[in-house]
């Protein structure tokens, strides 16, 4: 069986290669190059459709368009076969030409430890011009690809290459938290993480790094909530900026470290050049964070940090408007949701310069009485975009505050 398994997994590398790719051996794992890579990265933050055009055409694109040879990881699945062939299917539909790599620590009667460090299997990467990591577990994504010294398989270094080249390298889900040096790896709850902390080798683990060593990736990000473990584990390994890319949307960043946010909704971008924590103070706090909403269509740059909205916002800067209310700003599960976007545009709206949110174990936690006290705050730097059709909302640099909080206290919303 293993020998049949073996031929066919030769079979499959061959087919992927581009002819003549397979008559000599592999070159050794190319050395890093100094410069910068040429490629593009598609980081989608999880919950991909099939029907969604803008972030599966920009990946074809940037592989080179129509016949685009993409190299398709499973290795986060549970069950890799099935997942790999169902991306590879989509891709196709978008004018792709992708195919599986047999590569996966679930992959079943596959020894993934050898394969990742197969010849062919590696050429056969190498030939494409793109490669797509699935969902799944990130944990499974290192574990296949990387050695336990620590060092990159060959397979992963024709990743490298692809991408040193000019190729892209997109990742859905766990396939996104790969994207930056540090991920999670095995996080508790939202909540337990701002209880606890993280730990290197526990919650966190050293990741792929494509997107540098400067900035932290999380997804699923604004509809779980994720946002107030990104903090703690940012702060944890000094990073000064982290971006958080929600569901069925997708970050672009090109060459130059230009962020396009594609997709359906938007990503936070967290700011902690100018952050502090009083050790002091029992339990998680934070003071100074920076927090910025960003839509889809805008652009950041990482390598100047400057901000351009989309086109549908170019022209609707908002500022301070006499008709807006004052009603008090407060929201009682800031984790939930979309809850922290909520508060932000809310705060926009409103002629108060602070708004709270609230974070608690749960009503069946072990310790319910204790929480997380989280204030948004208008500052000078303070600034929104809105387009009127679709409404939608841009809004930059509004100031984070954390400090936890006894339930039983009086809160104060000014």
């Amino acid at each position: 069986m293993r020998m049949l398994i073996h031929f066919l997994f030769h079979a499959v590398v061959l087919l992927a290669m581009p002819a003549g790719a397979g008559a000599a051996p592999a070159a050794p794992p190319a050395a890093p190059l100094a410069d910068a890579p040429r490629g593009s990265l598609v980081i989608i933050g999880g919950g991909l459709r099939p029907d969604n055009e803008a972030v599966w055409q920009r990946i074809v694109a940037l592989a080179g368009g129509q016949g685009a040879r993409i190299a398709v990881f499973a290795s986060a699945a549970a069950d890799p076969a099935p997942v790999a062939a169902a991306i590879v299917d989509y891709l196709n539909r978008y004018g792709a030409d992708a195919f599986q790599v047999p590569l996966a620590v679930k992959l079943a009667d596959s020894d993934y430890r050898k394969a990742a460090d197969d010849p062919l299997l590696a050429d056969a990467v190498r030939g494409a011009a793109g490669v797509f990591f699935s969902g799944g577990d990130q944990a499974r994504i290192t574990q296949a690809l990387v050695r336990p010294d620590g060092s990159r398989s060959a397979v992963l270094d024709a990743v490298w290459d692809v991408y040193r080249r000019g190729g892209v390298v997109a990742g859905n889900s766990a396939g996104a938290a790969v994207m930056s040096s540090t991920m999670f790896y095995a996080p508790k709850t939202v909540f337990a993480t701002l209880r606890g902390g993280v730990r290197e080798g526990e919650e966190i683990a050293p990741g792929l790094g494509f997107i540098g060593d400067d900035v932290f990736v999380d997804q699923h990000f604004l509809v779980r909530g994720r946002f107030a473990r990104m903090i703690p584990a940012m702060l944890a390994k000094g990073y000064k900026y982290g971006l958080g890319i929600d569901e069925n949307t997708a970050m672009v960043v090109d060459p130059r470290r230009r962020v396009e946010i594609v997709g359906s909704k938007g990503a936070l971008l967290v700011d902690l050049t100018r952050a502090s924590t009083d050790p002091a103070r029992p339990g998680f706090n934070v003071s100074n964070a920076v927090i910025s909403y960003l839509d889809r269509g805008d652009l950041y740059d990482l390598a100047s940090h400057t901000f351009t909205p989309s086109a549908a916002k170019a022209g609707g800067k908002l500022g301070a408007r006499a008709d807006l209310g004052a009603e008090p700003v407060f929201s009682p599960d800031i984790l939930g949701r979309g809850a922290l976007v909520q508060l932000m545009e809310n705060l926009m709206n409103n002629r108060r310069s602070e708004a709270i949110g609230i974070a608690t174990s749960g009503r069946n936690g072990a310790l319910p009485e204790l929480g997380f006290q989280f204030t948004l705050s208008k500052t000078r730097d303070s600034v929104a975009y809105a387009s009127a059709a679709p409404h939608s909302y841009s809004i930059l640099r509004m100031r984070l505050d954390i400090r936890p909080l006894d339930i039983g206290q009086s809160l104060s919303t000014q």
